[in-house]
């Protein structure tokens, strides 16, 4: 690995560490301010520094709260990795593990037609560490590698660079495009993303790693639809283009206007829309999340999935 990442990459976590500390400072500020306004006891782990958490707590503007505290708007993220998404379009580059079979190269191939602006490249015999060499040295984005068993791909690597993170995804149910019947031409515009149900911490993480994989596309004209599904801790993924047709109209059930003769000159006149899927179909499960890149053996792991607990079925994580 290059000096030039170990040192960003040590600056990073430093300052990752200092944020931590502060937004644990603030929460306990602001469990101290909560008790205070509401005239409740303090809970027990803030009595020792009661007097500490007043002083500083009285020093504290809006802004400085609004830095740490704000969840809902996310002005602030302790993981700055995506800091300059938007900037510059990504560009990512997909490849496949070593001695692929032929389903996984198919499967690669349309991995990189879903993203815009992706590049293929066979694996050959490159190992872990050169393969990052070669990605960091031609400045790409994010490295993709999918990953097979028995000859069905089951596995998905995503690598932002030049820090992290880095995701590992498990693929259930895969139909490639040659599978789906009728399968619509594929489009290399601009996608827009859908996606839905991802709420919790770790959901939003996930998002935004899935999400800055694509460049921003255009407001208007665009007829292709990507959307990531979150039902249960599995993310359902469908790949859908879309053309509108003015000549046909949804009209109100004849029943309705019967009831309501007032509604019926006032219906509402849609233009119809024809949905077609252009594939490949999948769904995913996050295993891992790791603060760094492949090649980085000492990367802290953020998250890792542990399904063998007592409370696993209970748990929702996305």
């Amino acid at each position: 690995m290059r000096r030039s990442v170990i040192r960003s990459r040590k600056e990073f976590l430093e300052k990752r560490e200092k944020e931590k500390v502060h937004q644990l400072i603030a929460v306990r500020k602001a469990q101290f301010n909560d008790a205070l306004q509401h005239q409740t006891p303090l809970p027990g782990h803030l009595k020792k520094d009661a007097l500490a958490l007043k002083k500083f707590s009285e020093l504290d503007d809006n802004q400085t709260k609004r830095y740490f505290l704000n969840n809902d708007e996310k002005e602030k993220d302790l993981d700055d990795e995506y800091a300059n998404a938007g900037v510059e379009e990504p560009r990512v580059l997909v490849t496949t593990s070593r001695n692929a079979s032929q389903k996984l190269l198919e499967f690669a191939k349309e991995v990189r037609l879903i993203i815009p602006n992706a590049v293929r490249l066979n694996r050959g015999n490159h190992n872990k560490k050169s393969l990052m060499e070669a990605v960091r040295k031609e400045n790409y984005s994010d490295l993709i590698i999918v990953q097979e068993s028995q000859g069905v791909p089951d596995s998905l690597i995503i690598s932002h660079l030049p820090l992290g993170p880095t995701i590992i995804f498990t693929i259930h149910n895969l139909v490639t495009r040659h599978e789906i019947k009728e399968v619509g031409t594929m489009s290399e515009q601009y996608p827009h993303l859908i996606f839905e149900n991802f709420s919790t911490p770790l959901g939003l993480r996930i998002k935004n790693i899935l999400k800055y994989l694509f460049p921003v596309p255009k407001e208007e004209g665009v007829t292709r639809v990507l959307t990531f599904d979150n039902n249960e801790d599995f993310i359902s993924f469908r790949h859908h283009t879309f053309s509108v047709d003015s000549r046909l109209h949804y009209f109100s059930n004849s029943n309705n206007a019967e009831n309501n003769n007032n509604n019926n000159h006032n219906s509402n006149n849609l233009n119809a829309v024809q949905l077609t899927e252009v594939g490949p179909r999948f769904e995913l499960t996050p295993y891992k999340i790791m603060l760094g890149t492949l090649d980085m053996d000492d990367a802290e792991v953020e998250w890792v999935l542990k399904p063998y607990m007592n409370t696993a079925k209970k748990r929702r994580l996305l």
